[in-house]
């Protein structure tokens, strides 16, 4: 049985304050859950879970994971989802201080307001091995519990970190900067480096002056329809799949 003051606390963590000020944050259903106990079990500060499902995931008592038993009605209470799904993980914020001298392609986000497409952005990002997301500090929280739903088990396998876009891309004079517009050169016409930053816009604005003015190469994904632009995650992929080749 879940106490009132812990129903209390993880209802808090749909906040963004209260997730910052307590360093954690939400992890839902079966199968995120189980990949978050196979790979980052040091990260789970309690469990709280159907009879059923701790009768069928052993493995987590077994870690000396902490489990809660919980009725359907208080996981109703405690989830964030419209429909629960048997477990939720309370799980610590990783502390991400990334080595911003690393080499390889580095994904920038300008001002993306979705938290669906940062998740996805995120899952995308480990699909093609990219492990460091740099956000504007106005970027929708990685945390957020849609962003984390989206972003499924990829969440805590990348690197993210919140600064300042244009001092950031200051310290990396030298590497080269592309920016992904409606008006650049096709990304088939363009070399694209292996260790290089990618900047991608506001889903409605797209990529600020400031941040636009430190970029050295502007790219875009050609057209052949009439659709006014793209989803910022379907571009992220696209032109993530023309840095593979």
């Amino acid at each position: 049985m879940i106490s009132k003051s812990d129903v209390k606390y993880i209802q808090s963590l749909a906040h963004k304050k209260f997730r910052e000020e307590e360093g954690v944050f939400v992890i839902e259903g079966v199968k995120m859950v189980g990949e978050l106990i196979a790979e980052f079990p040091e990260k789970i500060v309690q469990l709280y879970a159907t009879q059923q499902w701790s009768d069928e995931n052993k493995q987590g008592m077994s870690q000396g994971i902490p489990v809660t038993i919980v009725d359907e009605k208080e996981l109703l209470r405690i989830s964030q989802l419209n429909t629960p799904n048997q477990v939720v993980a309370t799980v610590k914020i990783p502390l991400q201080k990334m080595d911003l001298a690393s080499t390889g392609l580095t994904l920038v986000l300008d001002q993306i307001q979705d938290p669906g497409n940062l998740g996805t952005i995120i899952r995308t990002c480990d699909w093609f091995g990219v492990q460091n997301i740099i956000c504007s500090l106005d970027t929708v929280d990685a945390y957020n519990p849609k962003t984390v739903q989206s972003a499924k088990g990829s969440l805590l396998r990348i690197n993210i970190q919140y600064l300042d876009l244009c001092s950031y891309l200051i310290s990396k004079k030298g590497t080269p900067v592309y920016a992904a517009v409606l008006e650049g050169k096709s990304i088939h016409d363009v070399h694209l480096k292996e260790s290089a930053i990618l900047v991608i816009g506001n889903e409605a604005k797209g990529i600020s002056k400031e941040v636009m003015s430190l970029t050295s190469h502007a790219i875009t994904i050609p057209s052949r329809g009439k659709a006014e632009s793209l989803n910022a995650a379907i571009a992220t992929a696209i032109i993530l799949s023309s840095f593979l080749k």
